[in-house]
């Protein structure tokens, strides 16, 4: 055989083993991801129980609850076309309000609530440390300095 054909053989050889690596961490994931829905495209579309995905939107004010053992969350979800219902146990992200953005991480129950397993808080490119507020940053220095 000669070295041309050799050649050849070696990157067909090879691009199937990219090809066929690809297909399986494209299968892979494809159990493991979870989608972004808005409280709208649940109501359209449906979700079924038990699908983890990332549910998206604004607290509604009002709708936030504690309950009496400290770490169970009760609150609603908006998009501002449609509001879904949520519950969440554990520790909240300090930025978890009211009126704020959030993304929830979770399934939904055989009754249309949404069991978050994990919160996400949205803040604005303003935000800041509590610990770095009354402090601003000199471009020129490089340096933290405390407003005065």
């Amino acid at each position: 055989m000669k070295a041309k054909h050799q050649r050849l053989i070696l990157a067909l050889v090879a691009l199937l083993a990219l090809i066929g690596a690809g297909l399986l961490a494209a299968s892979a994931l494809r159990d493991e991801a979870a989608y972004f829905y808005a409280p709208a495209d649940v109501r359209t579309k449906g979700v079924e129980p038990g699908k983890a995905i990332r549910l998206g939107g604004m607290v509604v004010r009002g709708s936030l609850k504690r309950a009496a053992d400290g770490v169970t969350i009760h609150f609603d979800v908006t998009d501002g076309q449609a509001t879904v219902p949520a519950i969440f146990k554990g520790i909240a992200p300090d930025l978890f309000r009211e009126g704020s953005g959030v993304v929830a991480e979770g399934s939904f129950d055989t009754s249309g609530t949404f069991v978050a397993t994990n919160l996400l808080a949205k803040h604005d490119e303003r935000y800041m440390p509590r610990e770095l507020e009354g402090m601003r940053y000199n471009e020129k220095t490089h340096e933290m300095k405390a407003d005065r």
